[in-house]
């Protein structure tokens, strides 16, 4: 229960007549100036860029969530670091002291003259002191540790989340003054507090990663000044996050040659075609029932998969156990990872390898067909300059690509799955 003090307002009512300044004015959309308003800052951190849609707005309000320990905090502190050679900064914490900071900081070699700290989780205290100093950028970390003196529930609660957000909100767009703010999230992963905080804010981030595993993903979930679909990815060491510009270089090192059950995929993140290896294992069961895993690919979907190549290829897999992995702990929820699926379990069920410069791309349908599947050419573009020679897709889209462009490539076009195994 949240007790909600009802106060009487000093407005005017419906009946009475406008007076004064307190009449609304509304402006022509053609005359509205976007000059200044959308003006982006450029980070320098090419990554964030590219997930935020070119930089950062001025006035938005940024929401970044994630695991604890995902490295929140440290991404946004290289980030005031690398944008206090344009701009003040102001750095707002309430779950660390100013010496915590400080300490970090240090050890990330972030350039500290233009960046101010405060340790403070009063927000009326915040917003003056962001009124008073104006600064560039404000970053707050995080909002379930602040609290708004005229609501008397303990921080974090909704109404404390929610009104928090509203007034750092106010500031940020009345002053201009871009606002990243840190959330936790609940045990479901996603943000903790009232759904109205996504609502209200421009920009959702969420940075995943296995704590396992030293690579990082910022997605974002919503983006009023850019696409969605966009990832940045980022490499954890002990001087902070590093920015991977290649990541299909980086997934695919390591990988066995000459190994059954390996085959390489392409999925496109956003406009970025990233190369991924897909691994299988096929083993005789112990059980009674086979056993199916799949780490970082659909569940069903791979049961589906399975089905197909019993019905339509006539591989026989009711009494076999079937494991699926995505090396490098990114998520595959992309169809045309489809093809590659089936040929890495093929592979080794027959215990016979795919060829190492081969890759596969396709959708497969219940009917066992290949399937066309969106910006071909820019995934066979990327597999070029990785060096694979041979690319396995679907037949009806080779009339759509020009076969100059790919030169030193051969295109296996394929109707079929099972036409695809036999080029194994």
């Amino acid at each position: 229960m949240v007790e909600d003090i009802v106060k009487e307002t000093k407005g005017k009512g419906v009946s009475a007549p406008a007076t004064g300044n307190a009449a609304i004015i509304a402006s022509r959309l053609k005359d509205i100036s976007t000059t200044e308003e959308h003006s982006r800052i450029i980070t320098g951190i090419s990554e964030l860029d590219r997930v935020l849609g070119g930089g950062i707005v001025l006035g938005s309000v940024v929401l970044l969530g994630g695991e604890p320990g995902a490295g929140k905090s440290t991404l946004l502190l290289q980030l005031c670091g690398a944008i206090s050679r344009q701009v003040n900064v102001l750095y707002i914490t309430g779950e660390e002291s100013t010496r915590q900071i400080k300490l970090r900081a240090t050890r990330l070699r972030v350039e500290e003259e233009n960046i101010m700290l405060a340790a403070e989780t009063d927000i009326g205290s915040i917003c003056d002191l962001v009124e008073q100093t104006k600064p560039g950028i404000v970053v707050i970390d995080s909002i379930q540790t602040m609290h708004c003196a005229e609501i008397s529930s303990s921080a974090g609660s909704v109404s404390q989340v929610k009104e928090c957000t509203a007034r750092l909100l106010t500031v940020a767009k009345t002053l201009e003054i871009p606002t990243f703010i840190v959330g936790h999230v609940n045990k479901d992963g996603a943000i903790a507090g009232p759904k109205v905080m996504e609502h209200i804010v421009d920009t959702v981030l969420y940075f995943e990663g296995d704590k396992m595993l030293p690579y990082r993903v910022l997605r974002a979930a919503k983006n009023r000044y850019g696409s969605t679909n966009e990832i940045g990815m980022f490499d954890m060491t002990g001087t902070g996050l590093k920015v991977i510009e290649n990541p299909s270089k980086l997934l695919l090192e390591g990988r066995p040659i000459g190994v059954s059950g390996n085959c390489v995929a392409c999925t496109m993140e956003g406009t970025r075609p990233i190369l991924s290896e897909i691994q299988a294992l096929v083993t005789k069961t112990g059980f009674g029932t086979p056993r199916r895993a799949a780490s970082g690919f659909d569940f069903n979907r791979m049961n589906l998969l399975l089905a197909v190549l019993e019905k339509r290829a006539g591989y026989f897999l009711g009494n076999l156990d079937v494991y699926i992995n995505i090396v490098g702990g990114l998520e595959l929820d992309e169809t045309a990872c489809d093809l590659s699926v089936c040929l890495a379990v093929v592979s080794s069920l027959m215990d016979k390898p795919v060829p190492d410069d081969m890759i596969a791309i396709g959708e497969v349908g219940l009917g066992g067909e290949v399937r066309n599947v969106t910006n071909l050419e820019y995934r066979l573009r990327e597999s070029q300059r990785m060096g694979f020679v041979r690319a396995v897709v679907p037949k009806h889209s080779l009339a759509q690509i020009d076969p100059k462009e790919f030169n030193t490539m051969e295109l296996l076009g394929v109707t079929y799955v099972k036409q695809a195994i036999q080029l194994l």
